[in-house]
């Protein structure tokens, strides 16, 4: 995974942190990468960074034109399957949070 390229503010930020149960990870896997895949066909869609520890606690953040275009990522129903299956099997906790980003810095060593 990389940093996500994003336009000059403002646009959105919906952050997911989340803790895995660990059940059917190869399964939890396959659709998270079927998800991103999907969700940079959006419109509105501008990016996505995730990381997850060892054990099972991650954070991914993905980036949005509006809030017009998060809900409708929200309303896909493939993206609704997969939430359905996340709060049955595959996460033990999350929390969801959208933001309006405002301000954006960027910092590279040996670019200053």
């Amino acid at each position: 995974m990389s940093f996500a390229r994003t336009p000059k503010p403002p646009y959105y930020a919906v952050i997911f942190t989340s803790l895995r149960t660990g059940k059917e990870a190869e399964e939890y896997a396959r659709t998270a990468e079927h998800m991103v895949q999907l969700a940079k066909q959006q419109p509105g869609f501008l990016g996505v960074e995730s990381v997850r520890d060892p054990n099972g606690f991650g954070i991914t953040v993905s980036y949005w034109e509006s809030e017009e275009a998060i809900r409708r990522w929200r309303e896909h129903a493939e993206h609704t399957l997969a939430r359905e299956k996340g709060r049955s099997d595959w996460y033990e906790r999350f929390f969801t949070r959208v933001c309006r980003v405002e301000r954006a810095y960027e910092f590279t060593a040996g670019n200053e």
